[in-house]
């Protein structure tokens, strides 16, 4: 079967989709349906993702996989710590396989993002730097607040901050966009 184009909507849909039903169930019923519907709405997501890209994206696929586990252990003990981990796993995780990456010598970013960017080098590495910093922050960010915080702080702290704090950090790698961005991507000094 041939690749489908995903419409816009949609794509932004299988984005925003989960967080927002999480935190509407939150706030209907509990944490522990909410759980359930961000289990359920991230693999609807993937499926229809694949759908149309007839492949499976490698940090939605892992979104999916950790969610599955750690939400499934929450509703399986009754324990909501698994669910409020489960943002400092996936953070620690993408940090940790860039880390991996730059050691082999290759960049997991430039794979996952050359078909909207194309950069030099050094971009790509500065990029893959700054993104394992800031998956590091993200990870330490959410121990600290479901750790010290009610559920209720929680819940909205990571889906309006981090939601937030993602979008401010891509839009605050512009410049460096900007500064590394070759026109030639067959010719990636120029």
């Amino acid at each position: 079967m041939s690749q489908r184009k995903m419409p816009q909507a949609l794509k932004t849909a299988t984005e925003l989709g989960p967080i927002l039903l999480f935190f509407g169930a939150y706030y209907l019923y509990d944490l522990y349906v909410a759980t359930g519907a961000i289990m359920i709405t991230t693999l609807i997501s993937l499926g229809v993702s694949y759908y149309y890209e007839r492949t499976l994206p490698a940090m939605p696929l892992v979104t999916a996989v950790v969610v599955t586990v750690f939400g499934g252990l929450t509703l399986y003990l009754n324990d909501d710590t698994f669910i409020k981990m489960k943002p400092t796993i996936i953070y620690a995780l993408f940090a940790g396989a860039l880390i991996a990456g730059l050691a082999m010598g290759k960049s997991f970013v430039q794979a996952l993002f050359q078909n909207f960017w194309t950069l030099d080098d050094a971009g790509w590495k500065k990029l893959t730097l700054r993104l394992i910093t800031f998956f590091g922050v993200m990870a330490i960010a959410n121990e600290l607040v479901w750790r010290n915080f009610s559920t209720d702080i929680w819940v909205n702290i990571k889906v309006f901050g981090f939601t937030a704090a993602t979008f401010i950090f891509f839009v605050a790698q512009v410049p460096l966009l900007s500064r590394h961005g070759v026109t030639d991507p067959d010719n990636p000094a120029e």
